[in-house]
């Protein structure tokens, strides 16, 4: 299967992710539509080219994520991260979302897997 690698730099977010991947219903989708149980929050990456995310995000098959009234909707992209981790890209459908950056869900706390910090470098290849 193809990919298109991309580079990002750590970052802390406002915690609103873990939330969100611990609410039955997403865990519940995440497990059905992607195959794993999310490990609670996304790993918040700022990519060096939004233009190339913007690319891989058109070329990929979306994994959608279907809201309960009152939540948003959101849609996955298979990914891999630092070739040892099978995780998912998710982008929630919400205005004003930022672009260039990318929220990593996963079986397992990716922070704490690699030892990450904000600033560090990494790279996620997107499934096209």
């Amino acid at each position: 299967m193809d990919t298109i690698r991309l580079v990002g730099r750590v970052f802390s977010g406002k915690s609103e992710a873990k939330k969100f991947t611990e609410l039955p219903w997403v865990k519940k989708q995440l497990r059905e539509k992607l195959g794993f149980d999310p490990c609670p929050g996304t790993l918040n990456l700022k990519v060096d080219d939004p233009a190339r995310l913007k690319e891989a995000l058109s070329r990929a098959k979306p994994v959608v994520i279907k809201p309960v009234e009152g939540f948003c909707g959101a849609r996955c992209y298979r990914a891999r991260l630092k070739d040892v981790v099978n995780c998912a890209v998710v982008v929630p459908e919400i205005a004003g979302y930022p672009e260039g950056v990318l929220e990593i869900v996963a079986a397992t706390n990716l922070r704490s897997r690699f030892r990450l910090n904000d600033g560090d470098v990494v790279d996620v290849a997107i499934k096209v």
